[in-house]
């Protein structure tokens, strides 16, 4: 996006896909739109989403800006974020398919929440996990932004790998809000370009079993086009890298109390641009897979 006053600009990267030029941004222009997706820094998103809301725009925000719905917590994570004045909806197509198809101001859920909500929500809902679940989390180095920092140079990243935002990252508020019991989330930096592996560690409440945890997600996913679920055959990020798919595996102890899940998805793609359009599809009615299959 080109600052204020700056001049048209073509990318090359886009040519034959998009040649139309990159122009400044400019809200009445936008206002124009039936729908706008905002892929901007949070501050840039708590300015111009609530506008464009208010002047009739359909938006789908990929910023966390507006996340989190307890006041409190926004103030904390999102500092410049305003009181919403408009209803919010959570955008997790899973989720929240029936509230999308009226939304007019829609929060795209994070990349790291998106993998653990979509494996640990049916199963805490349902009433199979004890307290103290842990989420062990990797991304690739997109994850970090575009913004170049000491931690994202390639001579830092190549041949390491790092834990980072322990008990302190924003993503961690934004998965217990959505899942509704509190976590451990720990992620960690790899050497990728692309792609997000979590490994999520729970008790099963006595009673619960393997089978439990199978009919429960087969249940919640059967008509999801882009979730599988795929039991003890654990996923891996190439499974599902350039796609919009979330790969859920599984796997329980011995003993029958120690779960174990592996969830992946490409964080630019279900974590980011990919369910932006898929909440887009179910917003408008289209087919869900267009543009995305």
């Amino acid at each position: 996006m080109g600052s204020a006053g700056s001049q048209p600009r073509y990318l090359a990267a886009l040519k034959h896909i998009y040649d139309a030029p990159v122009v400044a941004l400019d809200l009445d222009r936008l206002v124009a739109l039936d729908a706008v997706f905002l892929a901007v820094p949070d501050t840039l998103s708590a300015e111009v989403a609530p506008e464009l809301v208010g002047r009739g725009v359909r938006v789908f925000d990929l910023s966390g800006a507006f996340r989190l719905r307890d006041k409190a917590l926004r103030e904390q994570w999102y500092p410049h974020s305003p009181d919403p004045q408009q209803p919010v909806t959570y955008g997790l197509t899973e989720r929240y398919r029936s509230e999308l198809q009226s939304a007019q101001f829609v929060a795209c859920a994070g990349c790291y929440p998106t993998a653990a909500i979509l494996s640990l929500q049916p199963l805490v809902a349902a009433g199979l996990l004890e307290p103290g679940i842990v989420i062990d989390a990797k991304s690739g180095v997109s994850g970090a932004g575009r913004t170049p920092t000491e931690r994202t140079h390639f001579s830092e990243v190549h041949g390491s790998m790092a834990a980072y935002g322990v008990f302190a990252h924003r993503h961690a508020v934004e998965i217990e809000q959505e899942v509704g019991t509190p976590v451990t989330f720990v992620p960690h930096l790899v050497p990728l370009d692309r792609g997000i592996l979590e490994t999520i560690y729970a008790r099963l409440r006595p009673g619960a079993t393997s089978d439990d945890v199978h009919r429960t997600l087969e249940k919640a996913y059967e008509s999801a086009a882009f979730v599988r679920v795929r039991g003890a055959d654990l996923p891996e990020i190439k499974h599902v890298a350039y796609t919009n798919f979330c790969d859920i595996g599984w796997r329980v102890s011995p003993d029958g109390r120690q779960l174990v899940m592996v969830a992946c998805i490409d964080n630019l793609v279900k974590g980011a641009a990919g369910q932006a359009i898929q909440n887009f599809n179910v917003a408008f009615g289209l087919p869900e897979g267009t543009a995305l299959n």
